[in-house]
């Protein structure tokens, strides 16, 4: 018996993911600079490794109960365990182990951690297990493995020391765009494996689908994205609004690399290989952290509301009301 399938099974290769922890990581910096120092790095530290660990749960167990579906799958049928390379005992046993080290090691960072990480794990149970397995039912199969996103920019906030929970209006946000780029990926693995005729034997869920409705899916969550983001920023930093175009713009390149055939949309952990793909999120990117902490007058004087509904007061000539100046983290507590 050799280790290297049971490190396989665990794909380390997709912690690449918890790049999502960053902005709430920024967001929890942004409400709560003071909270910036060395203790902080190292609890994020930590926060990392115990988000890698429980991924890796949810990884082992994907592999597990997907066996059986992968072989139908071009590719996927040479994983380990789907070509019959590891123990299932040893398997189960490897499942186990990760939750509780990656649960045990948030605890010691905080409690609101803690509980952050349990539910990231039990979103993988519900995602993969039978008789829920939400992943063969159709648009819950999108949500519910999307869900992981605000997960996992809770994970940033509540180990960069945040006690209180993050603006709502950002976790759903966050929620639809990461909606947005799963339901890419199901359209590109979609197109991919349905000339096999095998499609809906390999994800049930793909009986239901078409192109259509795929293609209905991804403009539906990439709208919501953009209101609920929206709805953030005009709430608590309008300066970033001068960053849309830029993310629209990485998203629709995205959205271009998904039409491709045998697309790279497929494997979010290889996506680093589209060059321009990873300019264009990091221009954007940067983009957002810089006006995160600016701050331009002229610009909030140009689309301050010089008509107001009946009944409104209009709060100064030239500043927002006080609501959209940076609130204290103690805001999110009620």
């Amino acid at each position: 018996m050799t280790i290297r399938p049971y490190i396989h099974i665990a794909r380390p290769e997709y912690w690449t993911n918890h790049v999502f922890m960053l902005p709430g990581v920024l967001l929890a910096f942004y409400f709560a600079p003071d909270r910036l120092n060395v203790g902080a790095i190292g609890c994020l530290v930590l926060t990392l490794a115990a988000a890698c660990l429980v991924a890796s749960s949810n990884y082992v167990l994907n592999e597990i109960l997907d066996a059986a579906k992968d072989r139908f799958h071009p590719e996927k049928r040479h994983r380990p365990v789907a070509s019959g390379h590891v123990l299932l005992p040893i398997a189960y046993l490897e499942w186990i182990l990760l939750a509780v080290g990656g649960i045990a090691m948030g605890v010691s960072v905080s409690l609101h951690l803690g509980w952050c990480l349990a539910a990231f794990w039990i979103s993988g149970l519900v995602y993969n297990t039978p008789p829920v397995r939400l992943k063969d039912t159709p648009y819950l199969d999108v949500l519910s493995e999307s869900v992981n996103n605000p997960i996992r920019l809770c994970l940033g906030w509540y180990g960069a020391g945040a006690a209180a929970m993050p603006p709502l209006s950002i976790l759903l946000a966050y929620w639809m765009f990461g909606a947005f780029l799963m339901a890419m990926k199901r359209y590109a693995e979609f197109r991919h494996i349905r000339a096999s005729g095998v499609a809906a034997a390999y994800r049930k869920s793909f009986g239901y689908y078409t192109e259509e409705r795929l293609q209905e899916c991804i403009f539906f969550y990439g709208a919501l994205f953009g209101m609920l983001s929206g709805f953030y920023m005009a709430r608590y930093h309008v300066e970033l609004v001068l960053a849309t175009p830029l993310v629209a713009l990485a998203m629709a390149y995205y959205i271009h690399l998904g039409f491709k055939p045998n697309s790279a949309v497929q494997h979010p952990e290889r996506l680093y290989q589209e060059r321009k793909l990873m300019a264009l999120v990091g221009l954007a990117f940067v983009a957002c952290v810089i006006l995160l902490y600016a701050r331009i007058p002229i610009f909030r004087r140009a689309i301050h509301p010089r008509i107001l509904p009946p009944g409104e007061v209009a709060v100064g000539a030239v500043e927002f009301p006080v609501a959209i100046s940076r609130p204290s983290c103690h805001e999110f507590e009620t």
